[in-house]
């Protein structure tokens, strides 16, 4: 009887000790959302909570990496400065004046001008403009990607890879390790064996100390072609419909000039983070075709501030008449709610876009908690469909829009390694507009009275599935 009592006495102690070490830990580590959520875990299950706090409770990357990010951002403030007479000015009063400052600040790219973009929303016509660079290639290929699946389109990828290392191109591809598994587990040795140099990100295991926490993972999308070519967006190297019932719908940007080479710099950055190798970049001509200026706008947990998060913030607020944000996941913190929430009710025109089916289920339970306060200050939603739309972009009036790997949620802002092309120019939005007018044409409007008559059950566990996501 005594050593039940004694039993359950140490039980009762450890419980309070891991519930005031986690209050005194968990604030001072963790945003107050985050904490808050944790704490909440760690009151009611203290033996649960806390070992997944220390195994999950903070986006924290390795002393190494992280000093290698901080070197690789000055080597990218130097190494533009051949480039200075094509820094872009933006005019004063504009979106950009206060936007490109910012971005410059966060992530150490200046503005270009002198760039040609042209933007790619068919699937399989922009992946066999990838895929015809390639095979045009004369130097090198650098190819930086989040998910390569063993399919067809990883057969023709690795198939023109390998015609084009066996050519005596210089062929580089850098893979995430989790995203590209299924890729990286059939196809590395082959891709090896004909030249090509390919590296795993984040691999994480037995490596986890010089890597970073479990869950890090780079989810950029670059390809750079001789210095010459680049293609940047939401668009992964797999048949549309590599999950079953959601065939993706993409958008990519094929850009000419001198931002190539500031894409060039972020596969270079990631090169180095993941082997230690400094690569040399080239820095690319004006192009010739047009004259659009282009800023990029790298992010990821080996950055001091949450740079994706904060530029969109700014967007947002930024806007004067209409802002519209497509994105496949949408659970953004309470800068970008609040950003959206106080854009709307100044009077400015607010239009989301999501995809009406959606292969995360906790995540769209997540998003649809946000929808009544949104839908309540007048924030317009659409939900696309047929297909999942996975294209992640937003303009900004008629001056500025953005496109790349950056979805709006917490895992982009804050454990994801992320890019962004912001483009500074009139044609560039219009062209987007004319997307997402297509978009809009397939979409169902959420009304905010019929959402309101959703099951009680379902505003619970829409609530709670709300709150799960805060736990990083």
């Amino acid at each position: 009887m005594a050593d039940r009592i004694d039993l359950s006495l140490w039980i009762l102690v450890a419980d309070w000790l891991i519930r005031i070490g986690a209050l005194l830990w968990i604030p001072a580590r963790s945003r107050p959302a985050a904490a808050r959520s944790w704490l909440l875990l760690v009151g009611f299950v203290p033996l649960l909570g806390l070992p997944l706090y220390l195994l999950l409770g903070h986006p924290w990357l390795s002393r190494q990496r992280i000093l290698r990010q901080d070197q690789a951002s000055s080597a990218i403030r130097e190494g533009q400065l051949p480039q200075a007479a094509l820094q872009w000015t933006p005019p004063e009063g504009s979106v950009a004046h206060e936007t490109v400052p910012l971005v410059g600040r966060l992530g150490a790219f200046m503005a270009l001008r002198g760039n040609a973009v042209r933007l790619l929303d068919d699937y399989d016509a922009s992946l066999q403009s990838l895929l015809d660079a390639i095979d045009g290639a004369h130097q090198q290929v650098h190819l930086l990607y989040y998910l390569m699946f063993d399919d067809a389109v990883g057969e023709r990828v690795v198939a023109v890879l390998e015609r084009t290392a066996a050519r005596g191109v210089r062929c580089r591809v850098l893979l995430d390790a989790q995203g590209a598994r299924r890729g990286l587990r059939r196809y590395r040795r082959r891709l090896q064996a004909a030249g090509v140099e390919l590296h795993a990100m984040l691999p994480g295991g037995l490596r986890w100390r010089s890597s970073g926490r479990a869950d890090l993972r780079n989810h950029r999308k670059i390809a750079v072609i001789d210095d010459h070519v680049a293609y940047v967006g939401s668009q992964n190297l797999a048949e549309a419909g590599f999950v079953a019932g959601h065939p993706n719908r993409e958008l990519v940007a094929r850009v000419h000039g001198p931002i190539v080479a500031h894409l060039e710099a972020v596969f270079a950055s990631d090169w180095y983070l993941e082997t230690g190798e400094v690569l040399a970049v080239t820095p690319a001509r004006p192009s010739h075709a047009d004259d659009t200026a282009c800023q990029l706008l790298p992010s990821g947990p080996a950055y001091p501030f949450p740079n994706a998060g904060d530029t969109i913030a700014a967007l947002i607020h930024l806007a004067r008449r209409r802002v519209v944000l497509t994105t496949p996941y949408f659970v953004p913190d309470d800068a970008i709610i609040g950003a959206m929430r106080i854009a709307a009710l100044s009077g400015v025109e607010v239009q989301l876009i999501l995809s009406a089916s959606n292969n995360q289920r906790l995540t769209a339970m997540a998003q649809h908690a946000c929808y009544e306060e949104l839908l309540a200050c007048g924030v317009r939603i659409a939900l696309h469909r047929p297909g999942f739309l996975h294209a992640k972009h937003l303009s900004v009036d008629d001056d500025v829009a953005l496109i790349g790997s950056i979805n709006l949620d917490i895992r982009s802002f804050a454990l994801n390694a992320e890019v962004g092309l912001l483009c500074y120019d009139r044609d560039v939005v219009a062209d987007m507009r004319r997307i997402e007018a297509d978009y809009l044409a397939d979409a169902e409007v959420v009304a905010l009275e019929a959402w309101r008559r959703r099951p009680a059950w379902r505003r619970s566990a829409e609530g709670i599935a709300r709150l799960a996501d805060s736990f990083m």
